[in-house]
């Protein structure tokens, strides 16, 4: 009854309330974020959501606080991750404040407060059938695999954690620990970033590093994933 019906009843109300009580710091790092980022404070990223009733991933907008400006080099390219992520948007990340507008997603029904990291559709297709089982459920905010090393962890941990998530059974009793270990997370400021990266590494550029795929089927895979991304827009 619970993941069937009554999750989602607690993830209206409680992400209700939290962008009621956090309203106020919300306009705040708005308008901070428009400063610092000059221009734009939100930053919207299609992920991967639960699957539909035909098996297929819904690929739906995240937001979120930027924390990485829009600087170009002279040719009109991105500057690298770790220019562009300046003082305030490091901030974001270390405080996990760059999340909160997920709440809107969480109001939505594209998210749940604990389930699967939503991943980059070019991550999903990288995936094998076993790995996209962790679609089955609404992806969430946090999760088991967020409490368990988040991004120092490799990829394949991390979704073993996933598919553990859904496998051991999703209960209340396991999701408030998950929160609660979450927020001892956020307060200690632990696992944000992998050690040596400036943000975590996609999963395709990961099997590729690894030899766990050949750059031919690298190339097929991103160029599905712009495909899905075309279409969702």
């Amino acid at each position: 009854m619970y993941a069937a019906f009554f999750k989602r009843v607690f993830d209206i109300i409680l992400s209700f309330l939290a962008l009621i009580l956090l309203f106020p710091i919300l306009i705040v790092l708005s308008v901070m974020g428009a400063a610092f980022m000059k221009g734009n404070p939100f930053f919207c990223q299609l992920r991967s959501g639960k699957k539909d009733k035909n098996g297929k991933e819904k690929i739906f907008k995240l937001i979120k606080f930027r924390t990485m400006s829009n600087e170009r080099d002279e040719n009109g390219e991105l500057l690298s991750d770790e220019i562009r992520l300046n003082k305030y948007g490091r901030f974001l990340r270390a405080t996990s404040l760059d999340e909160l507008p997920e709440l809107i997603n969480i109001l939505l029904g594209d998210m749940s407060i604990i389930g699967p990291r939503p991943q980059l559709v070019r991550d999903m297709v990288f995936m094998s059938d076993e790995q996209r089982r962790r679609h089955d459920v609404t992806p969430g905010l946090s999760g088991l695999a967020q409490v368990n090393g988040r991004n120092n962890i490799t990829w394949e941990r991390k979704m073993e954690y996933d598919l553990e998530y859904i496998d051991s059974g999703i209960t209340l009793k396991n999701d408030i620990k998950i929160i609660i270990t979450t927020v001892k997370k956020v307060i200690k400021k632990s696992d944000i970033v992998r050690e040596g990266t400036a943000s975590d590494m996609d999963f395709g550029d990961w099997l590729l590093m690894s030899g766990k795929v050949d750059k031919a089927t690298y190339d097929i895979k991103m160029a599905e994933a712009k495909r899905l991304c075309e279409s969702a827009r």
